[in-house]
């Protein structure tokens, strides 16, 4: 007989965020250890191709925007209790401190932090949490040990997610549900598609990480696996840095 102490097999993983990036690389792996993924985005193509991508039977998908009240409530209702939850949506818009508006900072949060933390609350409200689950954030390493120009906002509303996980910790430990964070470097996802950084900019950061590259979505993904495993079922209130070692630096 095996023995696996990072087997996700029986439990049942909410993720969303999985239509790209570290949200379907973590949906790919779960599947791969044995859970059955509920994985939710926005796009449904792209969603649609994670969901192909699963290994294993009984998934399922959903698209919410999950920064729309309705939306929200309809994914709620629509889940079965759950062992896991991934909160890994998120954006992020450069933007110089001066350039701040009510409605950029409107934005940002409410997708980055206020969607995510309504999401888990209504979870705990609707009794769709299972006790004894794991609950993980991505934040970053912006959020908590450094900052980058332009990235105010973004920065900003990470933070509010890795203090945030330490009290949901405290105050959900009776019923032995873990909060945790995952706060990554530069992860290579779909960044170059969105125009806001050339190759050449990209490589030219990367020399800065003592790792020589910055990570692969599937490196987040195993540390995200490693909180929602019964191998971490003495870790709750941390942020798990997977940073290639660049906040060493700092």
């Amino acid at each position: 007989m095996s023995y696996n102490p990072f087997s996700l097999s029986g439990k049942t993983i909410l993720i969303t965020g999985a239509s790209s990036g570290i949200g379907r690389a973590t949906a790919i792996e779960c599947s791969k250890l044995g859970a059955t993924c509920i994985i939710t985005g926005r796009n449904e193509e792209r969603l649609s191709e994670t969901f192909e991508s699963l290994e294993g039977n009984g998934h399922s998908m959903f698209i919410a925007d999950l920064s729309k009240k309705d939306e929200l409530n309809s994914l709620i209702s629509n889940l079965p209790c759950i062992n896991g939850l991934v909160n890994n949506a998120g954006i992020s818009k450069p933007l110089p401190v001066n350039f701040v508006t009510v409605e950029k900072l409107d934005e940002i949060f409410s997708i980055n932090l206020s969607a995510p933390i309504l999401l888990f609350t209504a979870l705990l409200k609707s009794k769709k949490i299972a006790k004894g689950a794991s609950v993980v954030f991505t934040s970053s390493i912006n959020g908590v040990l450094g900052g980058e120009k332009a990235e105010c906002l973004y920065s900003t509303s990470k933070a509010g997610l890795s203090g945030f996980v330490k009290v949901a910790a405290l105050e959900l430990a009776s019923k032995q549900i873990r909060v945790n964070c995952v706060c990554p470097g530069m992860v290579e996802t779909g960044i170059l598609s969105s125009g806001t950084i050339t190759a050449e900019q990209l490589a030219e950061n990367a020399k800065g990480y003592p790792l020589g590259r910055h990570g692969k979505p599937e490196e987040v993904a195993w540390g995200i696996i490693y909180l929602l495993s019964n191998a971490a079922s003495f870790v709750t209130g941390s942020n798990l840095v997977i940073d290639g070692g660049i906040t060493v630096k700092i």
